[in-house]
């Protein structure tokens, strides 16, 4: 056993880059798949709207740990190919926010009353122009709340990525634990980590929410 050195703290504060990189990569990725899913459906075609309904509640049925042994151990055994860790735990996580801000968004849009679409094209606007000008600014401030508070879970969620390998914040933490059995510092420190990132997303989803209630 020994104590923790500063070059500890510092492979743990270098993991917490990964854990902000991964939040990242799957909001940049998964937020075009969210967009398709959400339009799909909002969309007045049956088919788009069964397909989407579909595949959100397949996904959203699955646990995030299980999408995460899937792409890391599944595929490649299913395509005779070895997966890294970071394309594997990437790809389950952009699915992952994909599915749930595909539901967050395809609500709000939906949660727009259909005078609105109806005053749009009083205006002599097309559907598209209705869509961008009048129904999407309206349902990107009622889902802004939601997304935020989502991105919290899945900051904290990213934790499960260890599981398969991959050095995040909780992975470093383990093997600093490991390494100077001081299992309390290490995971307090971690956490204290965590929360810096978490705290300030959680009081912006709450002041959201409280200015979205103060306009109706």
């Amino acid at each position: 056993m020994r104590f923790i050195s500063f070059i500890d703290l510092v492979s743990l504060v270098a993991a917490l880059r990964w854990t902000v990189g991964l939040t990242l990569i799957a909001v940049a990725l998964g937020g075009p798949l969210g967009l398709v899913l959400a339009l799909m459906k909002a969309s007045r075609a049956r088919l788009l709207d069964a397909l989407a309904s579909a595949i959100l509640q397949l996904i959203q049925g699955i646990p995030l740990l299980a999408l995460l042994m899937f792409f890391y151990f599944g595929v490649p055994v299913f395509l005779g190919i070895n997966i890294p860790p970071l394309a594997a735990v990437s790809i389950a996580y952009v699915i992952f926010t994909g599915v749930y801000f595909g539901q967050i968004w395809g609500g709000s849009i939906l949660a727009i009353k259909q005078e609105q679409w109806e005053a749009g094209a009083c205006l002599g606007l097309r559907k598209v122009h209705q869509f961008f000008y009048i129904i999407m600014p309206q349902a990107f401030k009622i889902s802004l709340p939601a997304s935020v508070s989502f991105l919290v879970q899945l900051v904290k969620g990213t934790s499960l990525a260890s599981v398969v390998g991959f050095v995040e914040l909780t992975r470093a933490a383990q093997e600093v634990s490991a390494a100077t059995f001081q299992s309390t510092l290490t995971y307090t420190t971690a956490a204290a980590l965590y929360f810096l990132i978490c705290f300030p997303l959680t009081l912006w989803s709450r002041r959201l929410e409280k200015s979205l209630d103060g306009t109706h």
